[in-house]
């Protein structure tokens, strides 16, 4: 049975982010709320917990979960220089809606399953999530619904879902978010984009130069119920992020995203 705990309450908000804390170094899951939709968390770094992660969601290894950080700091640390390119699209769009494949840090002891080398990356903007997240450190966090399901709007929807498997349950209230993250790949000279989505391309190109050419999921890939953090839009072998890359599709801001189940950023 989760703990469940309601943050609209300063006192069982407090309660909860010290359960959740305790329940990541546990190597238990724990659900929270993003500014998209509902994630379903464990320790990074810990390789059973993200086993444990995958198998909540009924998903297997070739689907690594994307990694949410509560700093800048920290996902510097996880992660090879993205360049000058992908420090300027941080500054500009961290805390929020952009999601980075980056060349993981080679030094790293963890084991996300089968990412060939690289990391997902987002900074959410989410007070519960930045406060849970700058306590636990890295999370791998993927939306809290059985892979093929809804993504989850709501602390009920989540632990309807996957309420067994997790030890903590952290009610943010209903999700506010409705439009995926935009996905970048900076593991190149000029960063990629992999999906369009909640930050329009103009104002990523204002930032730093984004091509456009790239391959995005069939709209009924049944990989595409994740698409905020990272691993929805990129199925194996779709993108550098996780695999080689294949001849790129033109696309636009324009284009039309994959189905949102409800996973939001």
């Amino acid at each position: 049975m989760s703990e469940r705990f309601d943050c609209s309450d300063p006192g069982q908000r407090a309660a909860g982010l010290k359960a959740a804390v305790d329940a990541v170094r546990r190597g238990e899951l724990i659900v929270l709320p993003t500014d998209t939709v509902y994630g379903i968390g464990a320790d990074a770094f810990m390789p059973a917990a993200v086993t444990g992660l995958l198998v909540a969601k009924r998903r297997g290894r070739e689907m690594p979960p994307p990694v949410l950080v509560g700093t800048v700091r920290a996902a510097t640390a996880l992660i090879e220089d993205p360049g000058d390119a992908g420090k300027a699209l941080i500054e500009e769009f961290w805390p929020g809606e952009l999601t980075l494949v980056c060349r993981a840090n080679r030094t790293l002891s963890w084991d996300l399953g089968e990412t060939r080398g690289t990391v997902a990356v987002r900074m959410p903007m989410h007070q519960v999530a930045l406060d849970l997240l700058k306590q636990t450190g890295p999370l791998a966090v993927s939306s809290a619904n059985v892979s093929g399901q809804p993504a989850a709007t709501t602390a009920d929807e989540a632990e309807e879902q996957l309420g067994g498997a997790v030890a903590v349950v952290l009610d943010g209230g209903p999700a506010t978010g409705g439009v995926p993250s935009t996905i970048l790949d900076v593991t190149g000279l000029v960063p990629r984009l992999l999906r369009a989505g909640a930050i329009p391309v103009d104002r990523l190109q204002a930032v730093a130069p984004v091509a456009t050419g790239t391959h995005l999921p069939a709209v009924d890939d049944p990989a595409v119920d994740d698409p905020d953090y990272g691993e929805a839009g990129l199925a194996p072998g779709t993108a550098a992020a996780f695999g080689s890359p294949e001849p790129a599709a033109e696309i636009s801001d324009a284009a039309p995203l994959p189905p949102d189940p409800g996973l939001g950023g």
